[in-house]
């Protein structure tokens, strides 16, 4: 299958074979559009199709991913509620499946990782992070609600520091991050791609029916709250996009100004 926004490589290390996706928009720092959701998607079956036994996620240029793509972000003010839903649901659906994935997967996190960007590095196994890489949920700020990475978020640092990132909009350095739980381990920029091949080669090493098994038994643990919780988060995520503020603030962002917010 070809790509248009990334690119999938597999590689053969000494314990075994990888597949890496490279986020491939660098000239819009890897901004999240629909094609691209639909992309990953894709990509992820593939990789677990494949004899591939873990799976890196990373960014081309400067930026992993630096949250919606603007295209994407005009488009919504004329959707109806029904794509609201539907779009909603989409996301959800994605970061459900990094959040699940059989294999061990790696976010090799080489810049600016926004809003869904951050929830793309954060939501796999293992999350390896430049110093430069900085990491936080912005919604707040113009009009959204972090609702779907609310769910996954709280499971991950607590609530306490839930609420912190998620209602001040707070942007964490790399160090900040791994404080709150966020990175495994902060890498010299120069060593990212080395560092991830390294963790990829020990996790080639133990056993695949092990690794997946564990894998599966985390994920059932937690299954049947996630997946009522996302539904609620999905709801309030397409509810969100019909109020007036959420339409000031997405026009304000797009004009590159401050928004006026009422109560509504």
């Amino acid at each position: 299958m070809s790509y248009i926004t990334l690119k999938l490589e597999f590689e053969t290390l000494a314990a075994g074979e990888v597949a890496t996706i490279t986020l491939n928009r660098p000239e819009k720092r890897n901004a999240i559009s629909g094609v691209m959701i639909e992309e990953l998607l894709a990509a992820l079956e593939q990789a677990e199709a494949s004899a591939a036994r873990a799976a890196i996620v990373t960014g081309a240029g400067k930026a992993f991913c630096s949250g919606m793509d603007l295209d994407a972000l005009s488009a919504i003010s004329s959707q109806s509620p029904e794509q609201h839903l539907k779009n909603s649901q989409r996301i959800a659906h994605l970061f459900r499946r990094l959040y699940s994935f059989p294999k061990p997967l790696i976010a090799a996190v080489n810049g600016p990782a926004i809003a869904g960007g951050c929830g793309i590095a954060t939501l796999c196994d293992f999350t390896l992070a430049v110093p430069e890489a900085t990491f936080g949920y912005t919604e707040v700020r113009i009009g959204f609600v972090p609702a779907i990475v609310s769910v996954f978020l709280i499971r991950q640092i607590g609530e306490k520091r839930a609420r912190e990132l998620l209602l001040a909009g707070r942007i964490l350095d790399a160090a900040q991050a791994r404080e709150y739980g966020l990175v495994t381990e902060i890498v010299p920029a120069e060593r990212l791609r080395h560092r991830a091949h390294e963790l990829a080669t020990t996790l080639l090493e133990s056993s695949p029916t092990s690794l997946a098994r564990a894998k599966r038994l985390l994920s059932r643990f937690i299954d049947a709250d996630l997946d009522r919780d996302l539904e609620i988060a999905i709801a309030e995520n397409a509810r969100i996009r019909s109020t007036a503020n959420f339409r000031e603030g997405l026009a304000a962002f797009l004009e590159k100004r401050k928004p006026t917010w009422r109560l509504e």
